[in-house]
């Protein structure tokens, strides 16, 4: 594994979501990575796809509809660990859905 590799693999990942516009579905989950966060976020996914549709084993989708998700949310965002400044940095949801994309790719080639 690459410095750099492992720098991204460690860098612990808060990601902070509002699920409707009701103040009271916010809510923030932990992750050791951003690797693990967007897996994460891929899983909540999943969840509600098999709630909406509890008869169908095997669920398929694609990257615009995970982002239809994403963008369905009232908000979405992440804060990252930065070594170099021992500090947490904010990022968007954009940002996030470009991740997922570059995450989703790595997957899908190996």
């Amino acid at each position: 594994m690459s410095v750099a590799a492992l720098i991204e693999a460690n860098r612990h990942t808060i990601v902070l979501m509002q699920s409707s516009p009701n103040r009271a579905t916010r809510t923030f989950m932990d992750y050791g990575s951003i690797s693990q966060a967007m897996d994460g976020i891929c899983g909540l996914y999943e969840r509600k796809l098999k709630e909406i549709n509890p008869t169908i084993q095997n669920i398929t989708y694609d990257i615009s509809d995970l982002y239809n998700f994403i963008d369905g949310l009232a908000d979405l965002s992440a804060l990252i660990f930065d070594h170099s400044i021992q500090a947490y940095l904010p990022y968007d949801r954009l940002w996030i859905k470009h991740r997922m994309f570059q995450h989703l790719k790595r997957l899908a080639s190996h």
